[in-house]
């Protein structure tokens, strides 16, 4: 819930700006590819570079309410269960090293690129591989509207994280506005998500001894 308030209040905050502003706050605060990632530069140089901080920036900005509410309605599906097994502590850590790491993959793959990577989507991919990882077969309850009716169904979590990949690439080709041009953001996140999911399995399971 920390998350769904920060992300909130931080595009209530850009909607009220002037345009010219909210373009300096994109600027200044989401992940410029080019700022990020340059090729010409040793890589061990360029991790200890404060401008890393905006890995992390960039993970509370969206301009598009469309692109947050995609993203905020995944995180609370698949994040309360996932933050109920790994402990509010490390579903925190998954939430911001994996949104980092997806950022910066997302740089290397458009260096020299000048318009921000913004919004948690890579974030929330991690959420979603370490779903997968946690409850590969799980099943998902939701309602759904039937004519004049409300049913409700059980549906694979699958299907919903295949919907999600859907959104994400519907996102790439509607354009930057929202965010979501950077593709491979998504699936190194996802990838990040699976890989700490099966790293924590030995903290999950004294964690749920206590």
């Amino acid at each position: 819930m920390l998350l769904v308030s920060i992300c909130v209040a931080t595009f209530i905050v850009l909607a009220l700006m002037q345009p010219p502003r909210r373009v300096t706050f994109l600027l200044e605060w989401g992940t410029i590819p080019a700022n990020i990632f340059d090729a010409h530069q040793p890589l061990s140089q360029q991790l200890r570079d404060p401008a890393l901080l905006r890995l992390v920036t960039a993970l509370f900005i969206h301009v598009a309410w469309l692109h947050l509410l995609s993203n905020l309605l995944f995180l609370m599906i698949f994040g309360i269960p996932a933050e109920r097994t790994l402990g509010s502590v490390r579903f925190l850590v998954l939430f911001l090293l994996g949104g980092m790491v997806a950022n910066f993959v997302g740089a290397m793959s458009l260096a020299g690129v000048i318009r921000p990577i913004i919004g948690c989507s890579g974030a929330v991919s991690a959420v979603l591989g370490a779903y997968v990882s946690l409850f590969p077969r799980a099943r998902l309850g939701l309602v759904l509207p039937l004519g004049f009716y409300l049913e409700f169904v059980r549906v694979p979590a699958f299907l919903l994280i295949g919907i999600w990949a859907l959104l994400q690439l519907l996102f790439s080709y509607v354009g930057p506005s929202y965010g979501g041009y950077a593709w491979w953001t998504h699936v190194a996140g996802f990838l990040f998500g699976v890989m700490f999911a099966f790293l924590s399995r030995g903290a999950i399971v004294r964690r749920m001894r206590r």
